[in-house]
Order: C-alpha cells, then structure tokens, then sequence
C-alpha cells in the first residue's frame, strides 16, 4: 500500500528520507521560504494530506491525497493566475522558536545526526507496527489490552476513571507517551461496542486515529492532540448523560467521539482573520467562511477515505456519516455561537425537544460538543489554569507575529493591553456562562451543577488576579466591547441541507481570538422518516 505510514521502520544510524521526516498535513510552505517568502511564495512541500486545487468547486472534492515521495514541490496557484498577492507564512515556525534547528533549511543533509523529534517520529512508526501486528490477531475480551504492550499499568488504571469530571488528561498524555488521542478515542468506541457492531477492521481504525494524532500539530501550545483528547474525553461525559445515554442511537455515538477527536484536525495554531489578512489559501478556498472548521472537517474526511475505515459501509450510508460529521464539526465556529445558544434556548422555552427525533439528537450532539470544546473553564482549578495558559500563550504568540510584521493586531492577541486573567474572566462571562446554563437547564444533573460550581469558583479565582493585575474587569465593560463582540450580516446566506428545523440566524458573532466575523449557513443534520 503506497502510504507513509506503511513504509519499513529505518535504523536509526542510517539516513533517514526527506518523505518520512516531512509533516503530515500541515498547512504550511515549504520550509525553504522564509517568514515572508520569496516574490513566488506558490512553492508547497507536497505533503500527505495536502489540498488539491484541480477543481473550483470546493464541494466537488474534501481532500486528495497526494505521495511526498513521487512529488517534492509543485507550483501552487489558487486563482490559475501568477500575480495573486500573496503573504507566505510558514506555520511550522510560528511555535517552533525553541526547536527552530529542528527545522531543516535548503541545505538540510540527511546524513546529520538524527534529532529529538525525528526519532520520536520513528518510534511512533515502529509502535504502529507493532500494534498493528497485535491487532491482526484475534481481540482479547480485555480492551485495554492494547496498552499492555507499549504503555504503563497507570495508564491503564486511568482509563476506568476516564468517565470522571477530573481526569487529568495531561497526566495520562504523559503516561502514554504523548498517545493520548489514540489510546484513549479507541478505548471509548470499543467500550461501546461499536467496532463490532459497525464491523471496523481494528487495524484500519488504529491506523486512522494514529493519522489524526499526527496531523495535530505538537507545536501548538493549545490547539493540539492534547486538546482533542479532552474535548473527546468531556465529550463521553456528556454521552452519558442520562437524557442522551437512553436516547442515542449507536450511530450518534459513534459520530460524536469521531466529531470530538477531529473537531480541530490540522489547526495552524493561528485564528481566521490571520489566515485571511494574510491571504491565505485556505482563506481563498472557503470564501472567508468557516475557514478553521471546514479544513478540520475536509481534513477529517480526507483520513477517513485514504483508510478506507467506512469503505464496507454502502457508498450512502458512507456519505452520509461524511455529511453529519462536517455538521458536527461545523457547529464549533464561536462566530456562531449566538445563533446556536438563541436556538437551544427556544427549544429549551418551548420545551419541544424530542429526543425520538434524529435532527433534534443531532442538533443536541452539536450542542454537546460546542460544551466539549470550550469547557476548560468548568475543569477543576488545576486543570483550567494549564489549559488558560496555553490558550494564552497562543494567543499572545500570533499577536507578536502580527505585531513583527506590522500587521493588525487580532482581539484579545495583544500582550500589552490583555492579561491571561481579564481575557479569561472575559471569554466565561460572555461565552461559557450563556451556554453551561442552557446546558444545565437542559441537563439538569450531578455533572452539570459540578461544572457550573467550577466555573463559578474559577472566575471568583480569575478576578482575584484581575483586581492585583489592575485591569478593568470584564463586568466594567460595555456589553458591546469589541474585544468580544462584534456585529456583523452574514456575507452569504445559503439553505441548510437536510437541515433540522429551520432557525433565524443571529446576526451579533463572537470576535474573540478564535472566532470569525463572517459565516455562512452549514447543515444541522439529516432528518429521519
């Protein structure tokens, strides 16, 4: 099989090809441009998991896999034309300052001395074989039996609490050899049943989920596989929800761990207003709209073909799990997040949510994960610190690449003016409190009050540091300060296919440092007779 990841483990005092060292997936330029490129900046390091541009039309084809080892570098031109102006910023450095010598430059020689990272690397390769080859045996009844060969016996101890509120998931990345997504998103689908009861080859599925572990970018302070694994770990919290535990169909479970574990595939570590300002081609290539959340999503059903892991399914049933994914993953956008929350909240008012309808479980879904994805402030303390510090970290890293090329400076990306403290009192008053209240009222449980008591104590703990720090507390601020909110009409407006109950768009969206000013309509879900 022509894959990377079928390619022989290499001694590690031979050279070791260009192919296997290049980063699966990333979104970034060929390492030989500089920050801000050469006049021609188009050069790609073709890497698996790349875009292909052979069509303009953007729902003609996800993903094209392309062989690192048959194409090195291409022309890449998005318009057909050679003058689009065009900003060259090579994602692979944004993060990277500390690790820049891991890098390789135009005059790299693969004869030098296998890095950090390169090894990592191989070993990651040499322990997918290895599983593989367990894998292709019978399965043991045990499954976490997977674990006993390539992990510790602590690790296997944590994944019988993975159902707790205050599983330490940096810990258990730790434990696991920074395989936490891996580990953990295959331990929850075979606790449900459902390799057996979709028929999922295990090997192509431990494949497939390897594949989105890589194309997470290590880098990233936050929007890594770390994060991925949380979210997909708050999500199996949710899923057992007693309302969504006796109502869930297999078929949403399954969705919904996918959906959490792919929800920031192939991240850059950077918002959209900086892929657009920067005029980049992902930017180009979804209109400005969504640009994050439908690379994740194309990204995400790019895997899911070169793995063939639905490919036993009817072509039908296959498209439509692609489709009902992308609603999924979509439904994350914070520039959204009102038209989402005024929709729940109706629900909620009418009480006419009935779980015995396939679009109101999936728009439930979708509500799950939007809590999934930004719940760190309803962690215990410990944990919401960790993760307010890296989310600030990457914050304030894409303010100074903006600053250092006299660019506009994105909201909340400023270190001079922001501080980790008001930016998070500021992102739980105005985006995580709306929601884990509608949440609450619709899920009115153990869970729910722990999460809101956290969230509770954590701001009280965040505006004690607002008060020292000496910036003005969120509350002092007008409702409409454009540092969280922002009004805008939608650009395009389309009809959302196969979508549930049809809901009038919010016009007012989130403007933080992760979201967009512009959206366009995205389906909710295929409805069932």
């Amino acid at each position: 099989m022509e894959v990377c990841y079928q390619l022989p483990v290499l001694p590690l005092d031979r050279p070791v090809p260009k192919h296997v060292l290049s980063r699966r997936g990333a979104i970034s330029f060929s390492s030989s441009s500089s920050l801000f490129g050469a006049p021609d900046p188009r050069q790609l390091s073709q890497r698996r998991g790349a875009i292909s541009y052979d069509s303009s039309d953007q729902t003609a084809l996800y993903i094209r896999m392309l062989d690192v080892r048959v194409r090195s570098q291409v022309g890449f031109d998005p318009e057909g034309k050679g003058s689009y102006s065009y900003l060259c910023i090579d994602f692979r450095t944004l993060h990277s300052c500390s690790d820049s010598s891991l890098i390789p430059d135009p005059g790299f020689s693969s004869a030098g001395p296998v890095s950090g990272r390169r090894l990592r690397r191989l070993l990651s390769f040499q322990r997918y074989l290895h599983s593989s080859r367990l894998l292709r045996g019978t399965p043991h009844l045990n499954p976490l039996h997977i674990l006993d060969e390539d992990y510790t016996g602590q690790a296997k101890c944590m994944l019988e609490r993975v159902a707790t509120w205050n599983f330490d998931i940096f810990l258990y990345d730790r434990l696991t050899n920074g395989n936490s997504l891996v580990t953990l998103t295959f331990h929850l689908l075979n606790q449900y049943g459902l390799l057996e009861l979709f028929q999922l080859d295990m090997v192509k599925l431990w494949r497939f989920l390897v594949m989105v572990q890589e194309d997470y970018h290590s880098l990233n302070p936050y929007h890594n596989a770390v994060h991925a694994a949380d979210v997909t770990q708050a999500m199996y919290c949710y899923l057992r929800e007693p309302k969504l535990a006796k109502s869930l169909t297999s078929c949403d479970i399954l969705l919904g761990l996918l959906a959490a574990a792919t929800h920031d595939l192939d991240h850059p570590g950077v918002n959209q207003p900086f892929l657009i300002k920067t005029n980049h081609y992902l930017a180009k290539l979804y209109r400005n709209s969504s640009v994050l959340e439908n690379h994740h999503w194309r990204s995400a059903v790019g895997l899911l073909r070169e793995t063939g892991l639905f490919s036993h399914l009817p072509a039908e049933d296959g498209l439509k799990m692609e489709h009902q994914l992308g609603s999924l993953i979509l439904a994350t956008d914070i520039s959204r997040q009102n038209e989402y929350l005024g929709k729940f909240r109706t629900h909620l008012d009418q009480d006419d949510l009935y779980l015995s309808n396939a679009s109101h479980r999936h728009f439930i879904l979708q509500m799950a994960l939007k809590c999934a994805d930004i719940c760190n402030p309803c962690r215990p303390w410990e944990l919401s610190k960790q993760w307010s510090e890296k989310v600030t970290e990457e914050f304030f890293h894409q303010g100074d690449i903006e600053k250092k090329h006299r660019l506009e400076v994105s909201p909340l990306c400023d270190s001079q003016s922001n501080s980790m403290a008001n930016i998070q009192i500021g992102f739980m008053t105005y985006v995580v409190e709306p929601l884990f209240a509608e949440w609450g009222r619709f899920s009115d449980t153990r869970l729910s009050q722990t999460m809101l008591g956290h969230l509770g104590l954590n701001k009280a703990s965040w505006g004690g540091l607002v008060q020292q720090e000496g910036f003005s507390s969120p509350e002092e601020l007008e409702p409409s300060s454009p540092a969280f909110f922002t009004m805008s009409t939608p650009a395009v407006t389309e009809s959302e296919p196969e979508s549930a109950s049809a809901a009038e768009p919010i016009a007012v969206t989130m403007a933080t440092a992760t979201g967009e000013t512009n959206y366009k309509e995205i389906p909710q879900g295929s409805k069932e007779s």
